[in-house]
């Protein structure tokens, strides 16, 4: 089993920052690829940004030159720096593990969520 664990949301004036860290912890193989989710209150959740075991990353657009997703291998952990924050960037942000054990099955893992929102 994959514990993971998502931190640092909160409440931000429009303009702000904030920084999301999800931290995987358990039975670790390999992580093949991280992910921050988001859903809003009457949305489905949607995809914010991924990045692969090989460091390609990938942002949906109306993130792009805001959010920077990045990782530290080492300790197994992720963060999503969040520039320039706006109202409709206001949501519950999941972190979501895709991991490979030792027998080659892939399973995802998501995290209990973090509130981020963001005032006008």
């Amino acid at each position: 089993q994959v514990q993971v664990v998502e931190s640092g949301g909160g409440l931000v004036q429009a303009g702000g920052s904030l920084r999301l860290s999800c931290a995987a912890s358990g039975s670790i193989y390999s992580i093949n690829a991280m992910a921050w989710y988001r859903q809003a209150p009457g949305n489905q959740r949607e995809l914010v940004a991924a990045i692969t075991s090989g460091g390609y990353t990938t942002y949906v657009d109306s993130v792009k030159g805001r959010f920077t997703i990045s990782r530290d291998n080492a300790e197994n952990t992720w963060y999503l720096q969040m520039n320039g924050l706006k109202p409709e960037d206001t949501a519950v942000y999941f972190c979501n593990v895709d991991h490979s054990n030792t027998y080659g099955h892939r399973r995802n893992y998501w995290g209990q969520g973090t509130q981020v929102t963001v005032s006008s």
